[in-house]
């Protein structure tokens, strides 16, 4: 299928209290860089430490994603991820700091209730205006009047001015007119939860349709998963400004909800014991080159993944793995304490060690050590499983989300992040040919 949409290195910055950057020579100082074409040395995208930018925050943060023609993605995650951002991004209704956003077609798009309605029209008025701003001319739009109005059930109130309207019909009206306009993106945010229970079985079907019957690409945010799950042929999940899951709608929502399953504190995530089990992981998380709990790391550094387990009986058959991933569903790193070879279906190495887990009852701790200019900077997820008798005993969905920035590295990235997961410095030896 060809893609419709494709968004590069997307960051929105947002700066928190004031209208630009507090004083007139920040704000010259910026526009001067600007100017240049170099990085602004007021915001968070112009160094590598998010401290020196303090009243800044990132609401998107380097976000890559294509979509597919005909796709329905769902776009899952907690308040305050940057969804709505992304789609107000999407709909021109706020521009990036950074990054790029290219689509092909029309994209209509209902982010809020009211959205693009003026109050003091009626709601024929308004459909009109609607079709206007969406390219349509006033034939085309009387076309679909009829089948706009029936679907949004306000007829009786088809000549009253909307300021009269209540939440729940204008959203009927405003979902009805994105819907039937002929788009070839059809964006909604979480505002089907004002209409009602049978507006809202209405809306998702007729989002069905518009992928399935015709063809066009559908761009739902969600906090119901149900929905998600029903509609969506494929999910991201945004955390923090970036996506950390991509992929089927039931696999990006067990990411999801396991966030209830685990608590995590800083770098760390602790699991809940469970004496039942036999054998559990109790914790795992990251240590940066001090040793500090931390999950914001120079690439050019060492590090250390852990973890605490437990064995609640002897055993010579359980083994402990990490796996670091990328935002995609694709294995980035995986360590074992056994040897195993290499998997071509999970895209996995494994490594061989001489420190296996011990085999007597008993609770342990054991690190791995990750040398420095081994990933390229980006973001990534670690993982721990338990592996007993060659089969998965204990795997713990929601990982620690690891943030890896380059800090002055000298053999390629001055000119920002390239092409790859593993960038390690290699030796380069020139011969001159005669």
């Amino acid at each position: 299928m060809a893609t419709v949409i494709k968004i590069e290195n997307l960051h929105k910055e947002y700066r928190l209290g004031v209208i630009g950057h507090g004083t007139l020579y920040r704000d010259l100082q910026s526009w001067f860089a600007k100017m240049r074409g170099k990085p602004d040395p007021n915001s968070l995208l112009g160094t590598d430490n998010p401290n020196q930018c303090k009243g800044r925050i990132l609401s998107l943060k380097d976000i890559n994603l294509e979509i597919k023609h005909g796709e329905v993605l769902g776009i899952i995650g907690p308040n305050g991820a940057g969804k709505s951002t992304m789609l107000k991004i999407l709909s021109k209704i706020t521009s990036p700091t950074s990054g790029s956003i290219k689509y092909k077609g029309r994209i209509a798009s209902l982010l809020e209730v009211g959205t693009g309605f003026q109050t003091e029209l009626t709601g024929r008025e308004n459909i009109y205006l609607n079709g206007a701003i969406n390219g349509m001319n006033t034939k085309e739009v009387k076309k679909r009047l009829d089948e706009i109005v029936d679907f949004s059930g306000v007829e009786k109130f088809l000549d009253t001015p909307v300021k009269r309207y209540s939440s729940g019909m204008f959203v009927r009206l405003g979902f009805s007119v994105a819907a039937h306009l002929d788009p070839d993106i059809l964006v909604v945010d979480e505002v089907l939860a004002v209409g009602d229970a049978a507006f809202r079985q209405k809306a998702v079907k007729k989002m069905g349709d518009i992928s399935k019957t015709e063809g066009r690409t559908v761009l739902f945010v969600s906090h119901n998963m149900e929905s998600i799950k029903s509609l969506c042929t494929r999910a991201v999940l945004l955390h923090n400004g970036s996506i950390i899951k991509d992929g089927s709608p039931s696999e990006v929502i067990d990411h999801y909800t396991d966030f209830a399953n685990a608590k995590k504190t800083g770098s760390k995530i602790i699991l809940n014991e469970d004496p039942s089990k036999d054998f559990q992981i109790l914790s795992f998380g990251i240590l940066n080159d001090k040793g500090e709990e931390s999950d914001y790391l120079c690439r050019t550094k060492p590090f250390k993944m852990y973890s605490e387990y437990i064995l609640r009986k002897p055993s010579d058959e359980i083994c402990l793995q990490f796996e670091m991933y990328t935002a995609s569903p694709q294995s980035g790193v995986s360590t074992r304490t056994s040897v195993l070879g290499w998997s071509e279906r999970h895209y996995k190495i494994y490594t061989s060690s001489n420190e296996n887990l011990n085999k007597e009852a008993g609770k342990y701790r054991i690190e791995v050590n990750i040398p420095g200019y081994l990933l390229n900077s980006g973001k990534y997820e670690l993982i721990v499983q338990l592996v007993y008798a060659e089969n998965i005993y204990e795997r713990n969905r929601r990982g620690v989300l690891i943030d890896l920035f380059d800090e002055g590295s000298s053999h390629m990235f001055k000119s920002g992040r390239k092409g790859g997961l593993i960038a390690i410095p290699l030796d380069w030896n020139v011969e001159v040919l005669k």
